[in-house]
């Protein structure tokens, strides 16, 4: 292909000559060749973020409760699609799925993921991995068990949980019907609400988590959508794991409130 002469070296021309016309002042550059590079440069740079969107990291929104205390509505937050393998760019628009080039290890116990719902794999959903394959889990009295064995776990101090639920501003987070508990995983201690008014929630299984899928539910327990009502989750449906907020910002088109909070920038998940 021939090089265009703008692009190249005239004969006559050094590396440290400029381009000019006869009378000496600079070549004007034409209209077409301005528009050329900027398309060009706009171009790749689209195709590098999302090509990072794609296989490295992407951000969401949190529309609903179902992860409160630890996520709050109107979060922002970034997820590391790499976590769990790194996967071709692009190829989870092919028909045959996502291609993978590096394998890394599977989401542990507590680990807060975003998955395609296995039900509508149009929407995404996060919440916690609670049990990996092989796991037998069981609810009985609104307490997790693991292969026979309750997941650790103690109550919040009731000041602590009173500052959590202050922060929720809603009826149905007051003192008096929730109550705040802080669970071990290998992956982290989260704190968990459950409501001393919901009965349905009350117990589940026991079920085994199948093969290559893993179990989650909300922290919100009893506010929370999630695998005891729908099933398990396949690995291939896994998107990535949340890292942190990056903004915190949230409109209550019912009341026409604003919220604003900063002091969540920054918060990372463990």
């Amino acid at each position: 292909m021939d090089i265009p002469r703008e692009h190249g070296l005239s004969p006559k021309m050094t590396m440290n000559e400029p381009n000019t016309q006869a009378n000496g002042q600079p070549a004007p550059i034409s209209r077409k060749k301005w528009l050329i590079d900027n398309l060009i440069s706009l171009g790749t740079a689209l195709f590098l973020v999302f090509m990072i969107r794609s296989s490295i990291i992407e951000a969401f929104k949190i529309p609903s409760g179902s992860m409160i205390p630890t996520l709050l509505v109107g979060d922002h937050i970034f997820v590391n699609k790499f976590a769990y393998g790194l996967r071709l760019p692009f190829s989870e628009w092919l028909e045959s799925g996502p291609i993978t080039l590096v394998k890394r290890p599977s989401p542990r116990r507590g680990d807060i993921i975003v998955f395609l719902y296995p039900r509508d794999e149009s929407l995404h959903y996060i919440k916690r991995v609670v049990a990996v394959e092989g796991d037998t889990v069981e609810v009985r009295d609104k307490v997790v068990y693991l292969n026979g064995n309750a997941i650790p776990h103690e109550p919040v101090d009731p000041a602590q949980a009173n500052e959590v639920l202050a922060v929720l501003d809603a009826d149905k987070y007051s003192p008096t019907s929730m109550q705040a508990f802080q669970e071990h995983f290998d992956a982290g201690n989260p704190v968990v609400l459950t409501d001393r008014n919901n009965i349905s929630t009350q117990n589940y299984g026991p079920q085994t988590v199948p093969s290559g899928h893993v179990f989650v539910m909300g922290d919100n327990r009893d506010f929370s959508n999630d695998s005891r009502f729908w099933g398990f989750v396949p690995l291939e449906n896994v998107k990535g794991k949340a890292m942190f907020v990056w903004l915190s910002i949230w409109f209550d088109m019912t009341d026409k409130q604003f919220t604003f909070r900063p002091e969540r920038i920054g918060t990372f998940f463990k």
